[in-house]
């Protein structure tokens, strides 16, 4: 603290000026008091009578009561970090012991925010009230871009305001961090949104099983770090893992329940993470011809590829749409995915000849010039068509797009680009210049594939902190600028190729880093302003 130097007189100094005074009263005509003085003339004259009444000194002035004066703020340290800080002078703001956390007027819709914020930071939730001394308020409806949001510090409150329960949700990410990592939030004012609308994680729980409850870790660590989108890669060759009702005999031994994916829908929704589905076809589904052998693909020499269906035998177009729409009812998102990858009947070197059922259905269906090709396009805009009636946003991965053909995939699909090295498989810029939306899974930077096989090599946090970006779709060289918009965001990958390799708590640890490093690309596209180590460190922290 700083005090004035000058300051009321206290003490053997108060007593001393008190004596002092006294003393003047006493004297005459400046001289000190005491026997040798002369006393007062009874006639009014002599000296007494010539000089006027003593005075005494002026009261001290009073000094300024003692004040606190504090630096300008810096930016609460937070992973991703926040995009705007405006600094101000204060004490900042702690959690204290009759803080609450209370809804602005007409913000009943943050109830769970605020509690599941309460909780967190050990205050009381006191639902919609006026804000008093040291508490954090919550409200909707100020404007700004969708997930949005500002968090303020003043007068030893805080105010973390969106357009919308997800922004808000944000703004409270914020806060726990800074306080998790410091101990307060800083004085000041947070404007803070993301670069990306779509971000998240994804995870192939067909080929190796996670449990619910690991899922639900990874869905609370995806809240804290801002990202909203959990993608379950649930049927391939390996296994079929979720309970079903129409056709219980595809579903793998270790599966989910219906009732833990409600649960998992539950919590996701809490923290604002959208769960994207997906049932891979017209290849990975090895789980339901082990149950159906009948609709196997078969080569003309009698090869039977691995997970691949027969694309021209209607009964195989029935099974997967009675699933497609199944679990489209118990998956409330708004996305679907489609699959639509490494079919292998195309990645053949002459799919017609080798193939020559598939050839001759699309001649029939397409002319002359109809190839095997179109006959996969016409099977992807068909379970579109299937699942488009919900109203969701349809996705199918890039190599499932293919150019020059008769038929062309349906316009409304989102492209999941994650390679260019599957047969046919085109770099970005053409799906871009076509004007497609596009989510980025580069595999060079954003893969997990459990035992590294085919030269995959586990990413690292730093790589994708240092190098990629969303525009860097395919290799390392990124996609012009002015597609920008186009990319609509990434999501990490976990792939089970080699479902042992691993256990559920190595892939948590291995994943950690390089999920922290996703959320701030996409959260803020532009080069970070950490150091990576100074980043590791505060993503140990915070989340230890």
């Amino acid at each position: 603290m700083r005090y004035s130097p000058r300051g009321p007189l206290r003490g053997p100094a108060l007593l001393a000026a008190a004596v002092a005074l006294t003393a003047v009263a006493a004297c005459s005509n400046g001289s000190p008091s005491g026997a040798d003085s002369p006393p007062p003339s009874p006639s009014g004259t002599g000296p007494a009578a010539t000089t006027s009444a003593a005075k005494p000194s002026p009261t001290p002035t009073p000094s300024p009561t003692p004040t606190r004066t504090y630096p300008l703020s810096t930016a609460p340290r937070t992973v991703p970090a926040v995009r705007s800080h405006e600094p101000a002078r204060g004490p900042g703001w702690k959690p204290g012991p009759r803080a609450g956390v209370v809804l602005a007027a007409g913000s009943a819709g943050l109830a769970d925010e605020a509690r599941l914020l309460a909780g967190e930071l050990g205050l009381r939730y006191r639902g919609e009230a006026p804000a008093g001394p040291g508490d954090v308020e919550l409200a909707l409806g100020a404007k700004g871009a969708a997930e949005s949001y500002t968090l303020t510090v003043k007068d030893g409150r805080v105010r973390i305001a969106g357009p919308d329960e997800a922004g808000v949700f944000y703004g409270t990410r914020t806060l726990k961090q800074s306080v998790k990592g410091s101990g307060a939030m800083p004085e000041g004012t947070v404007t803070d949104r993301p670069a990306k609308p779509q971000r998240g994680l994804n995870v192939d729980i067909a080929r190796k099983h996670f449990t619910a409850a690991w899922l639900e870790d990874r869905i609370r660590e995806m809240g804290d770090l801002k990202l909203n989108q959990l993608g379950l890669h649930f049927s391939d060759d390996q296994g079929f893992r979720i309970e079903s009702d129409s056709h219980p005999e595809i579903v793998s031994k270790q599966h989910l329940t219906k009732a833990e994916v409600r649960r998992i829908l539950a919590l996701a929704a809490s923290r604002h993470v959208t769960v994207v589905p997906e049932i891979d076809s017209p290849g990975h589904l090895g789980a339901v011809i082990d149950a159906h052998p009948d609709l196997q693909l078969v080569s003309v020499s009698g090869r039977t590829p691995h997970g691949a269906v027969d694309i021209s035998d209607p009964d195989a177009a029935r099974i997967v749409d009675d699933l497609l729409r199944e679990y489209a009812a118990l998956f409330p998102g708004a996305y679907w995915h489609l699959g639509a990858d490494e079919y292998v009947a195309l990645m053949a070197k002459d799919p017609e000849a080798s193939y020559p059922q598939l050839a001759k259905a699309a001649r029939e269906a397409y002319g002359p010039s109809g190839r095997v090709q179109d006959l996969a396009t016409d099977w992807l805009n068909d379970r579109a068509a299937t699942v488009r009636p919900t109203g969701k946003t349809l996705k199918a991965w890039n190599d499932g797009f293919f150019a020059g053909g008769v038929v062309s995939a349906a316009k409304d699909l989102e492209v999941e680009y994650w390679t260019g090295k599957e047969y046919d498989a085109r770099p970005p810029l053409p799906y871009l210049q076509a004007g497609r939306r596009l989510v980025n899974l580069n595999d060079e930077y954003l893969y997990y594939v459990l035992g590294e096989p085919n030269d995959f090599t586990y990413p690292t946090g730093r790589r994708i902190y240092e190098q990629w970006t969303p525009l860097v779709v395919r290799g390392t060289t990124p996609v012009p600028a002015r597609y920008d918009a186009q990319i609509l965001g990434a999501r990490f990958a976990v792939w089970c190729d080699l479902s042992d390799a691993q256990t559920q708590a190595q892939v948590a640890a291995g994943i950690r880093l390089p999920l922290a490093a996703l959320s701030q690309k996409v959260w803020d596209s532009r080069k970070p302003t950490r150091s990576w180590s100074d980043f590791r460190a505060l993503t140990t922290k915070l989340q230890g």
